[in-house]
C-alpha cells in the first residue's frame, strides 16, 4: 500500500476517505513545514497532502524524491515550484470549485464590515466606551448601489460579482487578463476599476501577480480595497503608505508575510483583519479535503487525478 503524509490536522472524514487506498501519517503540528520535515516528507512517502504554507520550491526537489504526488489542500499552489516539481516527476493536484463560495461570502463580509465600520464598533463596545446612540456616531459607506470593481473575473469573482448585484444592487465592473463575456458585469481598464467605490481582488497568486497592487495603483484608488486572494498580490508597505494618506479603508483575509501583518494595520480603525477565514466552514474544509483525496485516489489507481494543475 502507498504511504501518504497529511501536513495538518484534517477532517476525520477526510483522513478516512484517504485510509481506502494509502497507510495514512497525520502531522499533528498546525504550523508549516520545516525545510527539513519537507526534505522527509519528499523522501519518505509516496505522496502528500500539504496546505498553504508548504514552500515546496525548487530546492526542496535537488534530491531526487520518493513522492510522485503533491496533492495541494486549497486552490491557491504559488507555496509549490510546480515546474521543479514536473522536473522531478512529481504531479501537483489542487482543490478548485470547492472554496468558490465561501470566499465570495468573505469578500461581501470583509465590505460590509469595513464599509460599515463594524469592527471598530465592536472593540468600542467590547471596551466599555459605547455610550449609547446618537445621530452621528460611527457613520460609515452605504454600501447599497455602489460600484464594484473586480480585479480577476474567475469563479470566485464571478460569485462576489453575483452576489453584490443581486444583494446589493451594485454597479460590477471587472479587470481580466483575457475577454470575458459577462451577464450584468462589464470588463474595463484596470484604471476605471480601481476607481471604483471597492475593489475586490480575486485573482491567482503567481509571479506575475506579485505586487500587481502596488504603490501606482494605489494612488489611483480612493475607495475600500478588498483582499481575499493571496496576500502577496499587494505591496503591504505601500498599501500601508495609502491608507495613511487617502486611501478610504481596506478589507484583507490575507497578507504578505502570513501570519505576519504589517505592525501599522493593526492600529488602524478603517481596516478590517480576519485571520484567513476564507474556506473556515466544516463543510466547506471536508469538501476540500475531499477533492484532495479524490487526486490521490485517482493517483493510487494509475489514473489522470481529474485536479491536475
Amino acid at each position: 500500500m502507498k504511504t501518504l503524509l497529511i501536513t495538518r490536522p484534517l477532517p476525520e472524514e477526510v483522513v478516512e476517505a484517504a485510509r481506502a487506498a494509502y497507510a495514512v501519517t497525520v502531522r499533528e503540528d498546525t504550523s508549516n513545514l520545516s525545510r527539513n520535515e519537507m526534505l522527509a516528507a519528499l523522501a519518505g512517502y509516496d505522496a502528500v497532502l500539504c496546505t498553504l504554507g508548504d514552500r515546496f520550491d525548487a530546492e526542496t526537489f535537488k534530491t531526487p524524491p520518493r513522492a510522485r504526488m503533491l496533492a495541494n489542500f486549497g486552490v491557491g499552489y504559488n507555496h509549490i515550484d510546480v515546474t521543479a516539481a514536473a522536473e522531478h516527476g512529481v504531479i501537483v493536484t489542487n482543490t478548485p470549485g470547492a472554496v468558490t463560495d465561501a470566499t465570495a461570502d468573505i469578500a461581501v463580509t470583509l465590505i460590509l464590515m469595513t464599509a460599515r465600520r463594524a469592527g471598530e464598533g465592536e472593540r468600542l463596545l467590547r471596551a466599555g466606551k459605547w455610550e449609547g446612540w446618537h445621530p452621528t456616531q460611527l457613520l460609515g459607506t452605504h454600501v447599497s448601489g455602489k460600484r464594484l470593481g473586480i480585479i480577476g473575473m474567475g469563479r470566485i469573482g464571478q460569485a462576489i460579482a453575483h452576489r453584490c448585484h443581486h444583494g446589493f444592487g451594485m454597479e460590477v465592473l471587472f479587470h481580466n487578463r483575457s475577454p470575458k463575456d459577462h451577464p450584468f458585469a462589464r470588463q474595463a481598464e484596470m484604471d476605471e476599476v480601481l476607481a471604483a467605490d471597492f475593489v475586490v481582488i480575486a485573482v491567482p497568486a503567481s509571479p506575475a501577480t506579485k505586487h500587481l497592487i502596488g504603490a501606482a495603483e494605489l494612488a489611483k484608488m480612493t475607495g475600500i480595497l478588498i483582499n481575499i486572494a493571496r496576500g502577496d498580490i499587494v505591496d503591504e508597505a505601500a498599501l500601508v503608505t495609502a491608507l495613511q494618506n487617502g486611501l478610504k479603508g481596506a478589507g484583507l483575509d490575507v497578507y504578505e508575510r502570513e501570519p505576519e501583518v504589517s505592525p501599522e494595520l493593526l492600529t488602524m480603525e478603517n481596516v478590517t483583519l480576519l485571520p484567513h477565514l476564507g474556506t473556515a466552514a466544516l463543510d466547506v474544509r471536508t469538501q476540500m479535503g475531499l477533492m484532495a483525496v479524490d487526486n490521490l485516489l485517482a493517483f493510487a489507481k494509475g489514473e489522470e487525478p481529474p485536479n491536475r494543475v
